[in-house]
């Protein structure tokens, strides 16, 4: 990316956050490319409540989930769609729907290369706006979960007490709710 286009998106994103930050958009559990939040903040926070767990003496289970390439994934449409559904309209959701438009690429071994495909799925990688995009995508994933969540942009932790073949149900079907997002929202 050019040094412009750098600059441009850094304008866009910078509009984008401060939307995020005023409207409170962003759910707690996130902690990937978040002001304050850290790969630390994650760890320090979902142990700290395992370690509170336990102290008390409750079985703990936790689920480790990460998709597979997720940032190439996100489907452009229904990425544009939960944009519009955070209230980011206007001039920026018609600038980053152009941005993601019409892009296309190749592949290239040895010298020999593809014929050239339209990409109608991914956030840009190394791009300065394709991490806010990302977050905002993924922001409702835990929605209707009943379990203790923990993110860094697609790294997913879940935390549960497991005492009774009652709570490995409730488990499950926490699971199975996030498995239909990932269905629904083509991840």
């Amino acid at each position: 990316m050019s040094v412009l286009g750098k600059l441009v998106e850094t304008i866009v994103k910078n509009k984008i956050v401060k939307h995020i930050e005023e409207h409170k958009l962003l759910g707690k559990s996130q902690h990937g490319f978040c002001k304050g939040r850290s790969c630390l903040t994650n760890l320090l926070e979902f142990f700290e409540e395992v370690n509170k767990h336990v102290n008390k003496g409750d079985p703990v289970d936790i689920l480790y989930l990460n998709f597979q390439k997720a940032f190439d994934k996100v489907p452009h449409q229904r990425l544009l769609c939960k944009l519009s559904c955070h209230g980011i309209r206007g001039k920026i959701l018609s600038w980053t729907e152009n941005w993601l438009k019409d892009r296309e690429q190749r592949v290239g071994i040895n010298g020999n290369f593809s014929e050239w495909r339209g990409v109608t799925s991914g956030v840009p990688q190394g791009s300065v706006l394709g991490p806010i995009l990302f977050n905002l995508f993924i922001n409702d994933l835990e929605k209707g979960v009943n379990r203790e969540v923990a993110k860094f942009a697609n790294d997913t932790k879940l935390l549960e007490i497991v005492k009774t073949k009652a709570d490995c149900e409730e488990l499950q079907k926490d699971l199975t709710k996030l498995s239909d997002w990932a269905t629904k929202w083509q991840m």
